[in-house]
């Protein structure tokens, strides 16, 4: 198959004026992203704070980003493209599904092309000579996976968005099992100004870098690069990071050696006002693994979210792992909400 033909040029397509979006813009792009999304996740909610980041917060220091306006000045489409790691670029279009199917195509088709100029300008940045682009869609999203075709996108993977209510009770003591015997589990230890201590999160950054190293796609990431890109969310908090330990049985005198982390956050208020937890990564270390470590550090979060008064907590699940993660988390209460995919195009620059 011919690779599309994707150099754009300054000029937009006809009609359409092409803008760097700004503040003003947060409403109507979280209409977009959330009208999107209503037809597969069953909620048109955005998180405001999220987007305002992506635009003009920090999370914007890594993104690179452009809408198109049409004649009255409205917005229909948001492309926009994160200089996640070096060779890859995720990348995302919400386009106005209000308008007439042919015009979403050509408005599509034009942001996906800028997108993977911005592909090959990062790349180029970062001295390599293969970049990856990144993109999602919902499972139903049968128009989205038909632009991302046209462009030379496969689909590779497929994620189980998954859930776990949060009763109030949970966050009393023994409500929920205990870490199984020579497994302790902790948070991040803080200063007393409530900065976390750089050696657990290196740590955290360690464990994890080990932990999906032979997980799909994954890419090698600096403590610098983890560390900002996290911090980036607005639901970022320190006090949502965690650290499993497990004491060696050959030398029960010694000290409990680092098991597995978890790196969690705060998501936006439910169509209740409700905040919920999330958890962004949960790794265990290879000798760790069967020894209830991700367990433990599961059971933390819950009883922390309910302690918040939160009533949820979500997470993402490789639905073609062949480890069968999946299987723990049904086991303590997850069930799948909706369906994401990943389609990855490779430029050679």
């Amino acid at each position: 198959m011919n690779p599309p033909n994707d150099r754009t040029s300054v000029t937009p397509p006809d009609g359409w004026t092409a803008v760097v979006p700004g503040l003003a813009d947060v409403p109507r792009l979280g209409e977009l992203r959330g009208r999107h999304a209503a037809p597969f996740t069953g909620s048109a909610a955005y998180d405001t704070a999220a987007i305002e980041s992506e635009v003009a917060g920090a999370a914007s220091w890594t993104r690179r980003q452009i809408v198109l306006k049409d004649t009255d000045g409205v917005i229909r489409a948001w492309a926009h493209a994160h200089d996640r790691a070096a060779g890859r670029t995720v990348i995302g279009v919400d386009v106005d599904r209000t308008t007439e199917a042919r015009t979403q195509g050509a408005l599509a088709r034009w942001c996906f092309a800028w997108l993977a100029d911005v592909g090959r300008e990062l790349a180029v940045q970062r001295d390599v000579a293969v970049t990856q682009l990144d993109a999602g869609a919902y499972a139903g999203d049968d128009a989205q996976k038909g632009w991302l075709a046209d462009a030379g996108f496969a689909h590779v993977r497929t994620w189980w968005q998954m859930s776990r209510p949060v009763a109030p009770g949970e966050a009393e003591p023994g409500a929920l099992p205990g870490p199984k015997a020579g497994v302790t589990v902790r948070q991040v230890a803080r200063h007393d100004n409530g900065m976390p201590v750089a050696e657990d999160l290196n740590t955290v950054h360690r464990v994890l870098e080990e932990a999906f190293a032979d997980h799909f796609n994954s890419y090698s990431e600096s403590f610098a690069e983890f560390a900002q890109r996290l911090r980036e969310d607005p639901g970022h908090r320190w006090d949502h990071w965690w650290l499993a330990f497990m004491d060696d049985p050959q030398e029960p005198a010694a000290e409990p050696v680092v098991a597995g982390a978890l790196v969690g956050s705060q998501t936006a208020p439910d169509e209740a006002g409700v905040r919920g937890s999330y958890v962004d990564y949960l790794g265990a270390v290879q000798q760790a693994r069967g020894r209830g470590v991700a367990t433990a550090l599961l059971h933390a979060v819950v009883a922390d979210a309910a302690a918040r008064g939160r009533n949820r907590v979500g997470l993402e699940v490789d639905a073609d792992s062949p480890t069968g993660a999946e299987a723990l988390y049904v086991h303590l209460g997850w069930r799948t909400k909706y369906t994401t995919e990943s389609w990855h195009r490779d430029l050679t620059i």
